[in-house]
């Protein structure tokens, strides 16, 4: 529940002058008291109010309190402008503030506990407690020699409740002690003594099973009347025992069979388990014969490097599933061999899980750390060839393809050799996506062996006059030869989706992923400087990327000084619009399709003045690539920003009619830690709220770069302002963006609005993005409304807003101005 202050706002009014009402709204938005003010601020009478919902006398979504913007602000102590429409049906500005939040669910129960007295406790706790906790009550009457026992005794024997039986009989369940049972059973009567004894059982279902048979004397005037006491089943820990025998004995004989070397400490570095290899092997390095308990520290005590690097090791292990690290069996100076030393961390659920019951384990508790264990091969063979030096040199020592320096001269030799018969060649530039998450999964090891196996699938499946090459971490390059350009496109495609195919399998976890591409296509004029090659390939697997990933951009390959001229030009020509703060703003509007709502709603467009090479103004897709690739794009879009500020600035009029303004970012910006911290200073000064403000972040950058775009959006509601994520529905990941994305805004990718009116599936991504966006509690924009069809389409569909050609056109900033109005006191607006 909140209780709002609101008041009627004028710019020519000091705050806090004026009338002021009361609402008092619950956590679903229904208004649930309103004081005696409400007519003469709202225009409705108390009455009126109680028991609506608090939007129906709001004009418009932006202006819910509850919403996502407002909220943060109103919870930071601020007021809020928003409109409200009144009775009449005229529409008004006022501030909005907070003077008390409780949720709805903090009002405490009236609930306390106090211990039970001594009096029976009812039979149905008693028998849910010992059918949960497997056990039994007896009670034996010394004087009559009466036994009886409760249901849980009969459910421990698998006897039917109240079969009659003998204590004679009884003891014929246990398979070996019956004596002893009796002699505890005399001694306790007699000195009052408790006893506890273990006991083997054999069911009535013949089932064997361990009890703990537990009793003591209950006296009577001093007098030893009865005895009394439980039985518990224990049948779970006996199965655990032997499970754990089992598995000690398996492990000793898998070990012994194992020629590498294989360890277990505890989280103290006691060694818990090793076999003969790692004992002889410990015993001629170090110099000391270890056994099982024995503290690793204190053997390595002498040996303070060992010792350090020894006890890191083993803590990383404590601390992830697993990982795999490569190098010498010891530090010490000499030729010693190479091991790959695989680590898994031990776990207390791993132990208990053996041979027992794993549907009684849950997975949502957390498991506890009790050790690790070290496995280790020899691997000097692989790791080192003295007698090749000449192969390390030219390949890569993870995968054994050819490196990035053998690859540029084979490149090289291939550009001087037939640069004059313009032969069929192409240069594929590989890099796999998301793979810097695999190791956060599985660790360095893993992903090392994952890019041997994917690297010798790559190597077996390419063809033979090809050059495949790893040129860094997640990097690989394809050399095609004597291959037509729409034949090394297929090919290209083919290489995706093998990596897309490709799953790895490693300690239980998948290691799946795809690959961005750049295929450059080098024909007869192509520079022979095979660095230049690879970085305009490069450039086209980054462009791959940014649009979506999981995809290949293809291009011709160019001289440098072809184009070098031309780019020149146009980033001469965008420094000097910068320069002199001469951006061309034009704006479009955005205007409702499912209801009326008050007030303007625009988006920020951006153009560049011509020169004498470029008489018209450069448009978005000519000047933002070259923008982004000198990096100038951020600046920009700072730029744009100022320049509509200081317009409106000069426009105060539009302040309350101004509800939405958007700007679109570039992905220089989404990833600018300072951004948010630049919108707050601009907006400090501006009269506009930040609430009117909203940022457009493209679909393909969200998608690549999600963690970051999060971030910024609390940021940016940090300080009122809204975010938008546009381009929804051109991939799959638009539907999770849309409902997990704390964006404020879902605009529509033009993509599924050009067939919108004839084409069902797309109505069908349509409407789920627009559902799932109303789940969230977002607006819903449909963009690239082009005619009647789609716009008549887009109202059945229930979206909010539209934008388009068919809405309004891109005009000039200047034409957003209010009208102007001569008033006695003088000219208003103009």
């Amino acid at each position: 529940m909140k209780e709002f202050v609101i008041q009627r706002y004028r710019a020519d009014t000091p705050s806090g002058a004026g009338r002021q009402t009361l609402l008092r709204i619950d956590d679903e938005g229904k208004v649930l008291f309103a004081d005696n003010n409400a007519e003469t601020v709202l225009g409705y009478d108390a009455s009126e109010l109680e028991g609506i919902m608090v939007h129906q006398v709001l004009a418009s979504r932006e202006d819910d309190p509850f919403a996502p913007v407002n909220r943060h602000r109103i919870e930071n102590g601020q007021t809020v402008l928003v409109t409200f429409r009144h009775k009449e049906g005229f529409f008004y500005t006022a501030g909005l503030s907070l003077r008390v939040s409780m949720r709805d669910s903090d009002e405490a129960a009236n609930a306390h506990i106090t211990q039970q007295e001594n009096s029976e406790i009812d039979p149905r706790l008693l028998r849910s407690a010992e059918s949960a906790a497997g056990f039994g009550v007896w009670e034996l009457d010394i004087a009559s020699n009466q036994i009886t026992w409760t249901e849980g005794v009969y459910r421990v024997l698998e006897l039917r409740p109240g079969t009659d039986i003998t204590p004679e009989q009884a003891l014929f369940y246990c398979q070996r002690g019956q004596g002893r049972i009796r002699a505890l059973f005399r001694r306790s009567a007699h000195t009052g003594a408790p006893f506890t004894i273990e006991l083997d059982l054999l069911t009535a279902k013949d089932k064997k099973i361990r009890a703990t048979l537990n009793g003591r004397a209950l006296k009577t005037g001093g007098r030893v009347r009865k005895l009394g006491g439980t039985l518990v089943d224990r049948t779970g820990e006996m199965q655990r025992d032997q499970a754990r025998t089992r598995a000690e004995k398996i492990l000793n004989a898998t070990t012994a069979a194992s020629p590498g070397l294989v360890a277990a400490v505890d989280k103290n570095l006691n060694l818990l388990h090793f076999n003969a290899p790692y004992a002889r092997l410990f015993a001629s390095i170090f110099g000391a014969a270890p056994r099982v308990g024995d503290n690793l520290s204190r053997l390595l005590e002498k040996h303070p490097n060992e010792r350090h690097l020894a006890e890191q090791l083993w803590q990383r292990a404590f601390e992830q599933d697993s990982f795999i690290v490569d190098m010498p069996i010891t530090q010490q100076s000499g030729e010693w061999p190479v091991y790959e030393f695989h680590y898994q961390r031990l776990t207390d659920r791993q132990a208990g899980s053996q041979g027992a019951d794993k549907s009684t384990y849950r997975d949502d508790v957390k498991s506890e750390t009790t050790g690790a264990v070290v496995v280790a091969s020899d691997i000097s063979n692989r790791a080192s060839n003295p007698g090749d030096s000449e192969y390390r040199y030219r390949h890569d020592p993870v995968t054994g393809l050819t490196n990035r320096r053998e690859f540029t001269a084979r490149l090289q030799r291939s550009m001087e050799y037939k640069n004059g018969e313009a032969p069929d060649r192409s240069l594929l530039y590989l890099n796999l996506d998301a793979f810097g998450d695999f190791n956060s999964l599985a660790g360095n090891g893993a992903c090392d062996r994952y890019l041997r196996e994917l690297a010798s699938i790559l190597d077996v499946r390419s063809r033979p006059q090809d050059t495949v090459s790893r040129l860094s971490g997640d990097t690989f390059a394809l050399l095609i030869e004597n291959c037509t350009e729409p034949a090394a496109r297929k090919l290209a495609d083919d290489i995706l989706n093998l990596i897309r195919s490709f799953v790895f399998e490693w300690q239980g976890h998948q290691l799946q992923t795809t690959a961005s591409g750049g295929l450059l296509v080098m024909g007869k004029d192509t520079p022979c400087d095979p660095e230049q090659l690879l970085g305009q390939a490069a450039d086209l697997c980054h462009d791959a990327k940014t649009s979506g990933r999981n995809r290949v951009h293809t291009a011709h390959a160019s001289r440098p000084e072809s184009d070098h001229s031309d780019c020149n030009e146009l980033v001469a020509q965008i420094r000097k619009a910068l320069d002199k703060q001469a951006l061309i703003l034009e704006f479009q509007p955005l205007k409702p399709v499912a209801s009326v709502t008050w007030g303007d709603h625009i988006e920020i467009l951006a153009r560049i003045p011509g020169n004498a090479a470029h008489e018209h103004w450069l448009q978005p897709d000519q000047f933002l690539p070259v923008a982004e690739r000198f990096d100038l794009a951020k600046r920009l879009d700072r730029q744009v920003i100022l320049q509509t500020l200081t317009w409106l600035g000069e426009h105060r009029l539009l302040e309350p009619r101004l509800k939405y303004c958007g700007f679109n970012l570039s992905l220089a910006s989404v990833l600018d830690d300072t951004f948010a911290d630049f919108m707050e200073s601009v907006l400090r000064v501006s009269n506009y709220p930040s609430e009117s403000f909203c940022f457009e972040i493209r679909e393909p950058h969200a998608t690549q770069y999600p963690d970051e775009v999060a971030v910024l959006c609390d940021a940016l509601h940090r300080i009122g302002c809204r975010v938008a994520l546009d381009g929804a529905g051109a991939s799959v990941e638009s539907y999770r963006l849309a409902a997990k994305l704390p964006v404020d805004v879902i605009k529509l990718d033009r993509s599924l609005m050009f067939r919108l009116g004839d084409d069902s599936v797309q109505q069908i991504m349509v409407e789920a993005l627009h559902r799932i966006a109303q789940e969230a509690g977002k607006i819903t924009v449909a963009t690239f409304i082009e005619n009647d069809d789609i716009l008549r389409k887009v109202r059945t569909l229930g979206i909010h807003y539209g934008q388009g050609f068919k809405l309004g056109a891109p005009k000039p900033l200047a034409e957003l101005t209010p009208v102007a109005v001569d008033l006695p006191t003088g000219r208003i607006g103009g």
